[in-house]
Order: structure tokens, then C-alpha cells, then sequence
């Protein structure tokens, strides 16, 4: 059995924002499948489906980001699925928007819902799809810039290609492992981007979640 996470802040507020794209790439997985991720368990909306013979559980946490790990935590237990059977699908902001990076298990690096997800059950040794959403654009703040949504329709195209590649890694793994979901979707290393001129201030991507957690935003 298979437990596939999207990672995001629930509310209509928070659809298709940066931060969002566990939600978004599931859309795509959703359509794929057939499912709809909607019925309510526990902190989860979730969905069953079966893939070549595996039973795999979808799963959008409704908890905000900063408590993705109690959902995870709470259906790995129910389920009695094992960490290198859970697959977490989320944004990054230190890669180039489009890039798609897979890996079967690291660090929780800044993200707050890996963090959570990390602190809570304990382990990092689940695989994961990352898809990059950019670096903050000039004038911004990293906390408005990971609630904020694509700015032209060319960064939409690019955003979207990246949840199909990302939603076609997901069925990759279900049916060939991770080593050839690696082989097949990782995104090539593309041109460096340039860095913002300054280092962002040290909480910003936790203040965008506590905002978001908080309906501020």
C-alpha cells in the first residue's frame, strides 16, 4: 500500500499559490486516476484507488502547512504504511520555477510542512517530489511571494507542464520504484539562477505559514 501527500494551505483563498503545488499536482493526479481526493479522514481529504494491484491512498492535509505531519502521522498509523511507501509532493523556492527534483529521502531542509511532517513521524526517509517555484522576485518579501500566484500566463504554461511531469513521476514510482522515477522526471540541471541581492530574513517562509494557518493572508 501507498500513501501519495500533496502538500498546501486549504481554502479558496490559497488555491494556486506557490505554496500550493502538492494540491495542484494532485488536481493532475486526480484526473489521471479518475478519483476525487474529497472524502473527509481524519485531518485528511482523501481518496483510494489501485495502481498495477497496489491499494494507494491520495491525501490533501487540511491541517495548514505548518501541521502537515499530524495528517501524515495519523494515516500512516491507520494505514500501517511504512515511510518509504509515503511520497510527498510539495513546492521549493531554492530551485528554478518548472524544475521537478525527486529523491527518495534527505533532509527537510526550510519547508515547514517537511518539517512537521519530519518532526512528527520521526524519520526522513520517505521519498519526495519537489517542484520549483522560483525565487523570490525582486520587491518582494518571501512571504507574500510563496501566497502569491503565477504573474504572466507564460509562468502558468511553465508551472503547469511542471505538475504534469511531477503527476507522471508520481505514477512512475507507484509502478517502477523511485530509481525510475528519477531516471525519467528529474529535470536536468538547468542555468543557475541569479540570487535576490539580499538574504531573505530568517522566518519569512514561517511567517507565511503562520499567516495562511491564521487566515491573514
Amino acid at each position: 500500500m501507498y500513501l501519495i501527500v500533496g502538500l498546501g494551505n486549504p481554502g479558496q483563498q490559497y488555491a494556486h499559490t506557490r505554496h500550493n503545488v502538492g494540491f495542484d499536482v494532485m488536481a493532475v493526479l486526480e484526473k489521471k486516476l479518475g478519483v476525487s481526493v474529497s472524502r473527509e479522514k481524519g485531518y485528511s481529504q482523501t481518496a483510494d484507488c489501485f495502481v498495477d494491484g497496489q491499494k494507494v491512498i491520495l491525501a490533501l492535509p487540511q491541517t495548514y502547512m505548518n501541521l502537515s505531519g499530524l495528517a501524515v502521522k495519523e494515516l500512516m498509523g491507520y494505514y500501517k504504511i511504512p515511510p518509504e511507501n509515503v511520497l510527498v509532493i510539495y513546492d521549493d523556492i531554492d530551485i528554478p520555477q518548472g524544475t521537478v527534483r525527486i529523491r527518495p529521502n534527505g533532509s527537510a531542509g526550510t519547508h515547514n510542512g517537511m518539517r512537521s511532517i519530519v518532526a512528527e513521524t520521526g524519520t526522513e526517509d520517505f521519498p519526495r517530489i519537489r517542484v520549483g517555484v522560483g525565487q523570490r522576485g525582486l520587491g518582494w518579501n518571501l512571504a507574500d511571494w510563496v501566497l502569491s500566484r503565477y504573474q504572466t500566463p507564460e509562468e502558468q504554461e511553465i508551472a503547469d507542464k511542471a505538475y504534469e511531469q511531477a503527476a507522471d513521476a508520481v505514477l512512475e514510482y507507484l509502478k517502477n520504484g523511485i530509481s525510475s522515477a528519477m531516471n525519467r522526471y528529474n529535470t536536468k540541471k538547468p542555468k543557475k539562477e541569479k540570487p535576490p541581492k539580499e538574504d531573505p530574513p530568517a522566518g519569512e517562509e514561517q511567517a507565511a505559514d503562520q499567516r495562511a494557518e491564521e487566515g491573514k493572508a
